[in-house]
């Protein structure tokens, strides 16, 4: 599993990247809020599991942790925060943390936690609809069980379409999930949409224009 650590205590994420490495984990670590914030605030970040301390410099974890829920809802993400610090505990919660640890923490604690939420990352990792499957860890797509290659944008833009599937998604929303709040007018959407739905099986798949409320993703009954 791919796990990201967001630590600016050297000494403690030197253990952590020791430990998780050594249960078979390929471990990036970042010690700052502000890399970590570039590195998820966007779609595809690769990442199954965050280990994301609250107290950094630059953006803080809460802030990075924000950012991260704003287009990916999957992610597990444990906290790792100063034991007495309750109301980010619970604000962090609320902004869909997973879980948190109080520190100091015993390593053994941190690896039962860690082994826990993946595996309820694992069952939640692949997004089906009708012929089209989605694995959100690393945005791959398949169609009818064989590989669907997109170009990145159109590929985050029917990833965020997928997740919503059923429902219309204003473009404001695609805006902010797909492409990360980067700025993009009307127009450009409308042209990732289009090319989207020429590439997409219009017998299986629809992607239609709901007047007033967005595109809607469905499958075709």
């Amino acid at each position: 599993m791919k796990l990201l650590l967001v630590e600016d205590d050297a000494l403690l994420a030197d253990s952590l990247l020791e430990l998780l490495r050594g249960e078979g984990h390929r471990v990036d670590h970042l010690n700052d809020g502000d890399t970590a914030l570039a590195r998820l605030a966007t779609v595809g970040h690769g990442v199954d599991l965050v280990l994301l301390d609250l107290n950094l410099p630059g953006a803080g974890g809460l802030e990075v942790l924000e950012a991260l829920r704003r287009h990916d809802r999957e992610t597990p993400v444990l906290i790792l925060t100063a034991r007495g610090a309750v109301a980010d505990r619970v604000r962090g919660l609320d902004l869909g943390a997973d879980d948190y640890l109080g520190k100091p923490f015993a390593l053994d604690e941190l690896e039962a936690r860690v082994r826990a939420l993946l595996r309820r990352h694992a069952r939640t990792t692949r997004l089906t609809l009708g012929p089209l499957e989605l694995d959100a860890t690393t945005l791959g797509f398949t169609l009818s069980g064989e590989p669907f290659p997109l170009p990145p944008r159109e590929q985050r833009l029917l990833a965020c379409l997928l997740r919503h599937a059923g429902e219309p998604v204003e473009k404001s929303r695609l805006a902010e999930e797909a492409f990360g709040g980067e700025p993009m007018g009307d127009n450009a959407i409308e042209v990732y949409v289009h090319r989207l739905r020429k590439r997409l099986p219009t017998e299986q798949l629809s992607l239609r224009t709901v007047r007033g409320l967005g595109y809607l993703l469905e499958a075709e009954s």
